[in-house]
């Protein structure tokens, strides 16, 4: 009799085992549906973030290539047009800018004549200001922001330029130049003369 009390003791401790490890095998099967919704869920919502990255470059590209490429219209007579590439690169997005003419292309720095490159950054300024959310106060300090643009009419476009940017987006613009093109083109001038030592300051309206 003892042996069969044993036997049945030893039958019970793995009945018991038994159940533990079914119970045990259930909360992993469990787990495991968790997970693959979860997993199904990160793929779909992947999608959707892939979508509107892409769907935001486009707008991105098409807002910055727009306003650059009309500013290069408006002051030269052979312009440039910008272009926007978004490349992903060790899991993060690069932007990089080509200026584009004829179906070429070059890298700003490497565009004939120091201007483009100004007008383009200067431009690029207004239009990161544009999509701003919320908007900063309507107002740009600017530092000889057209200084490489020579030549001809050029400078005088470029203040036109900016005058015409500054009204259509409500910007107060303060600008430091030397270039009697910009000068004219502004509301008013603050002249700063050194005489005899010492800092002179006049204004006056345009």
């Amino acid at each position: 009799m003892t042996g069969v009390t044993d036997l049945r003791r030893r039958l019970e401790r793995i009945k018991g085992r038994a159940g533990h490890i079914d119970n045990h095998i259930k909360v992993l099967h469990r787990q495991i549906r968790a997970k693959e919704r979860d997993e199904k869920a990160s793929e779909e919502a992947l999608v959707i973030i892939q979508t509107v990255a892409q769907k935001t470059q486009q707008q991105l590209e098409f807002h910055l290539s727009d306003i650059v490429s009309t500013s290069m219209e408006a002051i030269f007579p052979e312009p440039y047009s910008l272009a926007v590439e978004f490349n992903v690169s060790r899991g993060r997005v690069e932007t990089q800018m080509f200026f584009e003419r004829g179906g070429n292309k070059v890298l700003p720095l490497d565009a004939s004549g120091g201007g483009a490159v100004d007008v383009a950054a200067l431009s690029l300024r207004f239009s990161c200001y544009a999509i701003q959310s919320p908007r900063r106060r309507p107002l740009m300090i600017l530092d000889e922001p057209l200084k490489w643009l020579k030549g001809a009419d050029l400078p005088e476009k470029g203040a036109q330029m900016i005058r015409e940017i500054s009204k259509r987006m409500g910007i107060q613009i303060i600008m430091n130049s030397h270039d009697p093109d910009l000068i004219e083109a502004a509301d008013r001038v603050i002249e700063v003369k050194l005489v005899r030592g010492r800092s002179e300051v006049n204004w006056r309206d345009v």
